[in-house]
């Protein structure tokens, strides 16, 4: 096989993989998402859950034509397509819309159970498309993290009782985006941390603008300004910058390490609904807090130092 073949170059790693500081990239994702939750709570107040789910994507894929214009972005190839459309579906489609539709009932609090459920799915994802192989102790600490986190978000919205249909919505929404994650991490050590998630959102175009012209005919937008300026954080930070971080901190890797990460953007998201949106913060929110970061970090330390066989076995 020729080295300048196609076959090649599309797998030779854009972005150096197994550093410690896709932790820090990872982190810095989670702290621009940990907003989403409670600021697409706070636009359904004005705006329907159609517009803000599609609108917000063309908002980001007008920021990412203009982005891949100028900086001449070569055009992915060949079956980097199709794994762009899996990126697209999960993170560009579903999870927006999904989480837009759930959140016109459920408080942002109830809703800050998807984020509590995407560490565990997203890791899952990870492991069965990277082939990556985390010890046992990382999966125990990972599960005893997923429940404090679901326990956490359980305690502050009052419990699930029945499953609703807003319960659904949010469930299908933690597979769409985990798959996302998981397909886009993989694809971004091929064309890049930003330009994975820009050309996914080009991809969804046509569709997200059609979604969004429908729901502006049915009903017109009457929101306030701070309406707008919560849809706008969504279409810019949520939708476009915030991937930038992500999906590095995803490529870097290992992804089930930094996927652990999302274990504090509950934590983070119930804060802000309760600073943006006046929901009732209590012990719970520290106790939780305190239970989810720990966690979290127990399993990246269990990631990055795993145990060596003693000499002579």
């Amino acid at each position: 096989m020729r080295d300048n073949s196609s076959a090649t170059t599309i797998i030779r790693p854009v972005i150096p993989s197994r550093s410690a500081t896709g932790l820090w990239w990872g982190l810095l994702g989670v702290a621009a998402f940990s907003f989403t939750v409670p600021l697409t709570r706070m636009a359904v107040g004005g705006l329907s859950p159609l517009f803000i789910g599609s609108g917000r994507a063309v908002v980001a894929a007008i920021l990412a034509a203009i982005a891949l214009s100028l900086t001449r972005q070569r055009l992915p190839r060949g079956r980097q397509w199709a794994r762009l459309a899996v990126v697209a579906a999960g993170i560009v489609v579903g999870f927006p819309l999904l989480t837009s539709f759930a959140l016109t009932t459920a408080p942002a609090s109830h809703g800050a159970v998807v984020i509590a459920l995407l560490p565990a799915a997203t890791a899952t994802a990870a492991v069965l498309r990277g082939r990556e192989h985390p010890p046992v102790a990382f999966w125990l600490v990972t599960a005893v993290g997923a429940v404090a986190a679901i326990a956490f978000a359980f305690a502050q919205s009052g419990g699930f009782g029945q499953l609703d249909r807003a319960d659904v919505l949010l469930l299908g929404a933690v597979i769409a985006a985990a798959i996302g994650y998981a397909e886009g991490g993989l694809l971004a050590r091929e064309l890049g941390a930003w330009q994975t998630v820009s050309w996914a959102l080009i991809l969804a175009l046509p569709l997200m603008a059609g979604l969004a012209a429908l729901s502006l005919a049915q009903q017109p937008p009457s929101a306030s300004p701070g309406q707008w300026a919560a849809f706008a954080y969504l279409g810019v930070v949520s939708m476009f910058f915030g991937f930038f971080a992500w999906y590095r901190g995803l490529a870097i890797g290992p992804m089930a390490k930094v996927s652990q990460v999302q274990l504090i953007q509950p934590v983070l998201s119930i804060c802000w609904a309760g600073l943006l949106l006046g929901e009732s913060l209590g012990w719970t929110t520290i106790v939780g807090g305190l239970a989810v970061i720990v966690c979290a970090g127990v399993a990246v330390r269990v990631r990055l130092n795993p145990q060596r066989p003693e000499p002579g076995r």
